[in-house]
This record gives structure tokens, C-alpha cells and sequence, in this order.
């Protein structure tokens, strides 16, 4: 057993202030990530400040500079976020992403901005015993050479093939969402696809976040246009597991053709991979089988697969079509 020093800050300033002034310290919401780390030994912290009184468990509308936004705060619970609805009505992608993941028991202890941050699922990151970059920077990847069945196959580096675990941050890359962040120099708003990174040559930095900034909430823009969302999530059982593909999916159409389609994946990369390449191609198109099979096939090209992988670019191939078809009829009813 570790002794470890338990904080509860009466704001979320003083919650910045506190991890800031600890070089050992780390912030606690749900727990359901970083209690496994502590129980494993992959996390050692010194001090756990406790966010999870704070005020930031609302969700409001609130009028932005451009415009209305769907501001959900940090501390939300998945299965409340999921339920919401606003959430179910107008961003149903979000909330069928919620429900693919883990259990309900588990939803109803997990936060919004946990989700998001938490840590990869690899196998080798959660064995303490053999080499990780990501949980020790220079000691190898034994991942490349191991168990590789959930390995990356866009994106990733010799030092790390570890995927995202995170449903939920794969359905909000295709709603241009902004991520609040509090730091030591107040609060700042991150574009989504910029708060997480490729692995590069330091897969310890899952994001672009500083150890000490705090995610405060999220915000969805109130598009007043209609778009339809879905996700679609291709995984080893119907409960508790991790995605071996996902589709987020996003579109706007109007007599038949695109005017607005996103498209992001999901357990391809050490990110929610936004599909841009794709989405170029399917701009202005009707969404038939060929269109799409050959938009995914063009955002593929730069896919590293082995014998461990290759099957994903088939079934992400197959799972992106089935997902786009089902939502250009949707629309079109």
C-alpha cells in the first residue's frame, strides 16, 4: 500500500493551483480509469485532488460568440449525458456512443471529461512487467512485435501502436465540439481535434494538455440545420469491450447530395481519427456503395497493417459504408 495525500479543492482554480504546486499529484473525478492504474501500478501518485464536487456537472444551452452552444460540463455522468434530451434529439451520435461503451454500472461513474482523457487499453501498457514508451518513454514497444490485434493502423509510430479506447471522443470529432480547459493562465477553448496527438516520438502525452490544466466542459454547436449522426461500433462482445472498428458519422444532404458529411473512426489510432480525406471525396456526391467504398479507400492509403491488423481495413471499410447508407436513407425519408 501507498499512502496517498487526498485533496478536495473548493474550486476548480484552486484544483489547478493544487496539481500545479505537486509534481506528484493528479486529479480524481469517476476514478474508473485511474483507480485501475492504481491498482496495476501503472499511476503512482502523491496527491489526488478531487474534482468531483465541483460545480461542473451541468447542461445548458449558452449563447457563444458564434452562436448558441450545448455546453456540457466536465463532470456529467455518461449515463446522465446519454439521457439527455437535448443530447438524444439533436446529437444522437453522442449519445449511441455513450451507450456502446463499457456497462451501466460503469456509465453512471464516469464523467464527461474522464472519458475523453483516459488511457489506452494495451495490453503492454497494462502490464507492468514488459517494455511500454508510453508508461516509460524509452524502453520499447513490445506491442509491435506482441499481441497486435488492437494495434493502430493509421498514425502510429515506432514508438507506439496504441489505439484510443474512447467512444464518446470519437463521436464528438464529427461535431466540431470545443473542449473548455482551465489552466494556471486561465481558462482557454481547444478546438476537439486538437486536444489529443499521434504518438510521434512521445506516446507518454496522450494530448496537448498541460499536467496541471483542468477540462472544465464541453460545447456542441446548436447548429440550426439539420444534420443526422449516428455510431456504429464493431466490437468482440455486446457489453464491456473496447472497439476493434468505429464509425462516427455526420451528414447533411439536400435533394440526394451531401451538403455536410463528417466522418471519424474509432479504434484505428492513438486519436479519433477524422476521416477528412474521406469526407473531400463524399463532398457534394449521393452516398451509394461505390461513392463511399471509394472515399474510405482513399483515407486508407497510408494504412501500416500486419497479419495482426489487416483485418481492420476490410471491416472499417465495410462498417463506414454500412453506416453512411443507413443515414443518407434517414435523411432521405
Amino acid at each position: 500500500m501507498r499512502a496517498l495525500d487526498h485533496r478536495r479543492p473548493a474550486t476548480a482554480q484552486e484544483a489547478v493551483d493544487l496539481v500545479a504546486r505537486h509534481p506528484g499529484a493528479t486529479f480524481l473525478a469517476g476514478g474508473s480509469n485511474l483507480v485501475d492504474h492504481l491498482k496495476l501500478g501503472v499511476a503512482s501518485p502523491d496527491v489526488l485532488v478531487d474534482v468531483r464536487r465541483l460545480p461542473l456537472d451541468g447542461i445548458e444551452r449558452v449563447e457563444g460568440e458564434d452562436g448558441a452552444v450545448l455546453r456540457i460540463g466536465a463532470n456529467v455522468r455518461n449515463s446522465d449525458l446519454a439521457a439527455h434530451p437535448v443530447v438524444r434529439s439533436r446529437f444522437p451520435v453522442v449519445a449511441r456512443a455513450l451507450l456502446a461503451g463499457a456497462s451501466g454500472q460503469i456509465r453512471n461513474q464516469a464523467t464527461t471529461a474522464g472519458n475523453l482523457l483516459q488511457r489506452t487499453r494495451c495490453v503492454y501498457f497494462q502490464d507492468v512487467t514488459t517494455p511500454c514508451n508510453k508508461r516509460e518513454p524509452g524502453t520499447g514497444c513490445s506491442a509491435l512485435e506482441g499481441y497486435g490485434r488492437y494495434n493502430a493502423i493509421l498514425g502510429a509510430s515506432p514508438d507506439c501502436v496504441a489505439t484510443h479506447p474512447s467512444d464518446l471522443a470519437v463521436g464528438l470529432a464529427v461535431l466540431d465540439a470545443t473542449v473548455v480547459v482551465l489552466g494556471l493562465e486561465g481558462e482557454r477553448r481547444i478546438p476537439f481535434d486538437e486536444l489529443h496527438r499521434l504518438p510521434g516520438d512521445r506516446p507518454g502525452a496522450d494530448t496537448t494538455l498541460a499536467r496541471s490544466d483542468l477540462v472544465t466542459a464541453v460545447e456542441l454547436p446548436l447548429d440550426p440545420d439539420v444534420h443526422r449522426s449516428t455510431y456504429t461500433k464493431v466490437r468482440d462482445r455486446a457489453s464491456y469491450a473496447f472497439a476493434l472498428v468505429s464509425v462516427a458519422a455526420s451528414v447533411r444532404m439536400e435533394e440526394g447530395r451531401t451538403t455536410d458529411v463528417r466522418l471519424a473512426w474509432g479504434g484505428v489510432a492513438h486519436k479519433p481519427w477524422r476521416a477528412r480525406r474521406a469526407e473531400a471525396a463524399l463532398a457534394g456526391q449521393q452516398i451509394t456503395e461505390d461513392a463511399v467504398r471509394a472515399a474510405v479507400d482513399l483515407e486508407l492509403e497510408t494504412t501500416t497493417t500486419n497479419r495482426d491488423t489487416a483485418y481492420k481495413v476490410a471491416m472499417l471499410r465495410n462498417t463506414t459504408v454500412m453506416t453512411l447508407l443507413d443515414l443518407a436513407e434517414e435523411a432521405s425519408r
